[in-house]
This record gives C-alpha cells, structure tokens and sequence, in this order.
C-alpha cells in the first residue's frame, strides 16, 4: 500500500484499546461518539447494547439507555448496522435505509397488502402509539412456516411500514415495539431537515464506520456495511475519502486498513491505563473479527446459535481485555440479584501484572450495573478464578 503509515500489531492494540474504552463520559456521549450501538433483546446478563454502554461508560446500569430514548428523545431505536440505537442526529442522514428497505417490502407489503397495510398506518395515526396486539387488523397467513419474517400478516405490514421509515419504535413494553408515526417521534429539527442525497448519505456512512472503529479493512464483512446498503459503493467510497484526507491508509504487519487521523492521534498518549473490560459480542471493539484474530491473537465467535455440542466456549461468552491483550473469556448468567459465572477460559500466558486488582473492580461494578449481591460459580471452573469471585462475593 503506496504511502501508508506502518504500525506495529503492539501500536495497533495500544490505539484501538485508546480509541474504544480510555474514556469516562456519560452514556449519551458513547452514542454520540461511537455513532449507533447495535441492539440485540437477547438479555443473559443486559443486552449487547447494555453491555457495550457498561463497557465505554462508568455507573450505567441494565436499562439506562431506555429514558434516552424514550422519554428524553435524544437517541433512537432504528436501523443502521443492523438493529440499533442511534443518536436522533444520525436520523436524517440514514434515511436512505428507509429508501433502499422500501424496495424489498414495495411488492411483499406495499402492493399485495396495499389496502391492509393503509389501514395499519391510519389506524396507528389516529390510536398510536400502538403495540402490534392493540390494532384492530389482526391477520394470519396461510403460508407456511419458514415464509419471510413471519405468518402473522398485521407484524409483517409494522415490519414493511418501520423499515420503510412511516413509522418508528415509540417505546417497548416487555420487549415488544410501540409503534407510533414518524414524524411523531423523530423531533422537529431533525424531521424538518432536507434528504441528504444518496451518495452523500453513503459516503458520511462509511466514513462514519471508520470513525466507530478507528482502524478498519476495506475488505471487511458486508454486516459491517449495512450489506447492500454500503457493500458495494465502498468499493469507490473509500478511493474518495483517502484522497480527501478524510482517512489515512496505514498497514500493519501485512494487513491493510484504514484508520482516521484520531485514532493515529492515540499512539501519542502512550500505553492506555490497564484495566478489565468484559466486551460484549457486538461491540464496535470485535465488529471485524477477522482483524481482532490478527492484532489480538484472539479467535472470536458468538456461539449463541451454534448447536450446543458445537460451542467450544459457551452460550453467550465475553471477552476478557486487559490493557491491550484479551487474556479470557467469560460467560455470565444475571437472574434475582445473583450472577452466575457459567464459564471461564483464560488465553495463553499471565494475564499480567495488576490483573487481579483490575478484575475485582471489573466485578464490583459489574455487580453494581445488574444490581447483583454476589456471584455465583459453576464447580468446574478455575479454582483460583472460583475462589476470587466466591471473595468478592464475601465482601459485597
């Protein structure tokens, strides 16, 4: 790669650890920072979005980001990488998520079940906000299972209608969406601003990627790019952003990337202040897998829908960083104020100098985030890990 910045794996670790987690900030400015959290409703100990605010955050607890988003309005529950929650200052920008979606509900949706999806929409303007069992249109289909989304025709309309952007998640009860309009939801100064074009939307959006995660392949997966949405337009995208500064090629013992210029602005501060980190699965952190295998030396699948035989770590497992390595994995069980350590797999080598101290304050505010009184632990784990968390336990 012609004039790229040459960075040791070691640089590399020291800046993505920096760039991710050497913060204290409140939760909103994780949002706002990070761009998007991606959401996931699976919740053994919180969700991914709860664990990714814990992670970046200090003095969050399961649940917290739900009054930003619902009651103060300052993020949203939307669509962006996958499902996630979005700062409302993102909304106008991924509007083109609304126009590329459309084209996949136009027929499924908006023309077989034009007349039924037209009542959904008045039914939610006239009574919303709504939860999908309130409206009176209440329709399964006769297909079989395994037909897209679902047999239930009134959760496939909501599902055209939010995707297309006419309609938007007012709140959740029980994990359920409330629907409501969305020019309902989204507040006045961001509704009331101009669709970016097309290309313009694409283009901040893959810069946007590289602001998320600092230093990221061009040939990273497609979830990455929001599929078809940026996939392909990439391919152009970041041609463009290089020679406009926007991003600096760099390589990293043979592996090419692009990072932007605060990420590189990381390797001046020096080795980041050690401390535990449980990583939840979908954090930016571990979204290029591929690439935390080759800085880190750390294998990672989400083995959540794997077959239970099939898993080498478990169900819902955590990475476990210190300073710049991942040195474990973890998996934890939260449920009446117990957590449960279900699995513990260290890595190669001692985690390090200090390590001990860094996982009892892990612990501490790990118990504090879930309202926990004590861990725990499962008889086949780690003697010497068993026995620090049955302490911890002792002591809260």
């Amino acid at each position: 790669m012609s004039g790229a910045v040459q960075l040791s794996k070691a640089d590399a670790r020291r800046a993505l650890v920096r760039h991710h987690f050497a913060f204290s900030q409140t939760p909103f400015d994780v949002f706002a920072r990070l761009k998007s959290v991606q959401f996931d409703p699976i919740s053994p100990i919180g969700c991914n979005h709860d664990l990714v605010l814990h992670a970046h955050t200090s003095g969050y607890k399961i649940g917290d980001w739900e009054a930003l988003a619902y009651r103060d309005r300052k993020i949203y529950d939307g669509w962006d990488k996958q499902a996630s929650l979005v700062p409302f200052e993102g909304w106008p920008l991924r509007r083109i998520f609304h126009k590329v979606h459309r084209q996949s509900f136009e027929k499924r949706v908006f023309q077989d079940l034009k007349e039924e999806a037209d009542l959904v929409y008045r039914e939610i303007a006239e009574r919303g906000p709504l939860m999908p069992k309130e409206l009176s249109y209440q329709k399964k289909s006769d297909e079989p299972k395994g037909t897209w989304h679902s047999q239930n025709l009134t959760k496939r309309i909501l599902r055209g209608l939010w995707h297309s952007g006419l309609i938007m998640t007012a709140g959740r009860k029980g994990g359920q969406h409330i629907y409501d309009l969305t020019e309902r939801v989204v507040p006045r100064q961001f509704f009331k601003q101009p669709v970016v074009e097309d290309s313009d939307a694409r283009r901040q959006l893959v810069l946007e990627r590289h602001q998320t995660m600092g230093i990221l392949r061009p040939n990273a997966t497609a979830e990455i790019w929001s599929y078809g949405t940026l996939f392909y337009e990439k391919k152009h995208l970041i041609p463009e952003l290089l020679k406009q500064g926007a991003i600096v090629p760099v390589e990293v013992e043979g592996m090419k990337a692009n990072s932007t210029h605060g990420f590189l602005q990381q390797l001046e501060q020096g080795p980041p202040e050690p401390r535990v980190v449980f990583v939840a699965p979908l954090d930016p952190f571990l979204w290029d897998r591929k690439m935390t295998a080759q800085l880190f030396g750390f294998d990672y699948a989400w083995e959540i829908y794997m077959p239970e035989a099939k898993r080498r770590w478990g169900y819902y497992v955590l990475p476990v960083l210190y300073g710049d390595r991942l040195v474990a994995r973890v998996e934890f069980w939260a449920r009446k104020e117990i957590i449960e350590v279900r699995q513990w797999h260290w890595e190669e080598g001692d985690p390090g100098a200090g390590f001990w101290e860094g996982l009892e304050k892990a612990a501490q505010e790990l118990m504090a985030y879930a309202s926990a009184v004590r861990f725990a632990v499962r008889e086949h784990i780690d003697a010497k890990v068993r026995s620090f968390f049955d302490e911890i336990s002792k002591g809260s």
